[in-house]
């Protein structure tokens, strides 16, 4: 899965598929709590181990949200897993963080999804699509803009 692009410590909690009312907690403590990005699907996820149980492994999509509902307290409903997942914090800040987090891989998960789809009509026809971008040219872009990139960087 590769690194984490961040990671948190949180209460997980489950809503009862019963009455999708109730909170059901999912780890008897906090827990280690990460954001993945999976290169291999080009998709992000928010997974959680407690000792040897996964009890997150949710694939983040644009048209999820994640509502903070008390100051220490959020949840997003992740319609894969067919459940809604709560995750209560020590402090607002650690709230705050998770919450900006998930909009920025929210936001990524939507261009990659928005990317594949380019490739998709590219690919579907069936004229000859010849790909003006070389390898070369694709790296030097990157090449001037990192060094751009690192430029402001450094008046920032």
């Amino acid at each position: 899965m590769g690194q984490p692009i961040f990671t948190t410590r949180a209460h997980v909690f489950q809503i009862d598929p019963t009455t999708k009312k109730n909170w059901v907690p999912a780890s008897k403590q906090a827990v280690t709590v990460s954001y993945f990005y999976d290169s291999t699907r080009n998709s992000y996820r928010i997974i959680s181990v407690d000792g040897s149980k996964v009890i997150i492994n949710s694939t983040i999509t644009p048209n999820m949200t994640f509502t903070k509902t008390s100051q220490k307290f959020g949840q997003w409903a992740d319609s894969r897993a067919n459940t809604v997942f709560g995750l209560g914090f020590a402090s607002e800040q650690q709230l705050a963080k998770f919450a900006e987090k998930f909009q920025e891989v929210k936001e990524a998960a939507k261009l990659a999804r928005d990317k594949s789809q380019e490739k998709m009509e590219t690919s579907s026809n069936n004229s000859q699509v010849t790909y003006g971008h070389t390898h070369t040219d694709i790296c030097r872009t990157f090449k001037s803009n990192q060094i751009k990139f690192d430029l402001s960087h450094r008046h920032g």
